[in-house]
């Protein structure tokens, strides 16, 4: 019996799939074979690298007796689960950042984990105090004392000043 999508969601619907090989205790291929599908098909999915298309979905759910739409439910709820995962960690919230701190480069371009180091350094030198929280809280406190610590020599007095005032340092 498939778990109920509830207790499941945002799993990729390869581990399900995967455990239900194994308590059926038949092999992929067999599997493959039984629903008419390529056997590459059943192990990329198994191993992460190819999701559920509905075709698939409708197969899969006939043999293993249940709805039809279940391994495509799983699949939605796996890339909604994921996409919201890269949004929230791609970038700070940039509306609490100007954009004229990074008036040397492409604003939208910025790569935020890459110039973690600049950036940091940036902010402190000349970000004002909703822009160094918000450095805080993207990166976190640990990441940006860190970071903070190491560098040496700023040529702006605010650099040291925000450093200490946000006790990073």
């Amino acid at each position: 019996m498939l778990p109920k999508i509830a207790k499941i969601k945002g799993v990729h619907p390869g581990l399900i799939l995967e455990r239900e090989i194994r308590r059926n205790n038949i092999k992929s291929s067999q599997l493959a074979l039984a629903i008419n599908e390529h056997k590459q098909t059943i192990s990329a999915i198994v191993n992460q690298r190819r999701g559920i298309n509905p075709e698939l979905s409708i197969k899969l759910a006939d043999y293993f007796r249940t709805e039809d739409d279940y391994f495509m439910m799983l699949q939605a709820s796996y890339e909604v689960k994921t996409k919201l995962a890269q949004t929230s960690k791609e970038t700070p919230n940039l509306n609490n950042i100007r954009k004229v701190l990074f008036w040397d480069t492409t604003f939208d371009k910025i790569d935020w984990n890459k110039n973690k180091r600049a950036i940091i350094k940036r902010i402190l030198e000349r970000g004002n105090d909703i822009e160094i929280n918000e450095i805080i809280d993207y990166y976190g406190k640990v990441t940006v004392s860190n970071i903070a610590k190491s560098i040496k020599h700023s040529r702006l007095a605010a650099f040291q000043k925000n450093a200490e005032k946000y006790n990073l340092i």
